[in-house]
């Protein structure tokens, strides 16, 4: 069996064989040389997934319009883009947007009560 491990904290480093050790030697001759495009066609070709994330930033919008309470909601993915699509359509800001919805909600439920 080999010969045990040395205690880290032996401050008795006298004892200590450090004849059979040498650094790993590296062929450099026979590891291969992989360029960027090898590795695409082999990551490709293994149909691995990017993770690169996708440049899909929205539209900044900064408007001084007096509105100054922030309303925070959950909503799918499907309702925010139709919300943002309607406001990009009119040219409304996203405020506005909510506004004219709630206008047309309130009246359309006012017409169902009475």
């Amino acid at each position: 069996m080999s010969n045990p491990r040395a205690d880290i904290f032996d401050e008795n480093t006298d004892d200590l064989d450090l004849d059979g050790f040498e650094p790993k030697k590296h062929d450099k001759s026979t590891k291969p040389i992989n360029t960027r495009e090898q590795v695409r066609a082999v990551t490709e070709a293994n149909k691995f997934t990017s993770r690169s994330a996708t440049p899909s930033k929205p539209r900044r919008r900064i408007y001084r319009t007096g509105r100054n309470v922030q309303l925070n909601i959950k909503a799918n993915r499907t309702t925010v883009e139709t919300f943002y699509r309607i406001a990009d359509q009119q040219g409304w800001v996203l405020g506005e947007t909510l506004e004219r919805a709630l206008e047309v909600l309130d009246r359309s439920l006012k017409s169902n009560t009475e």
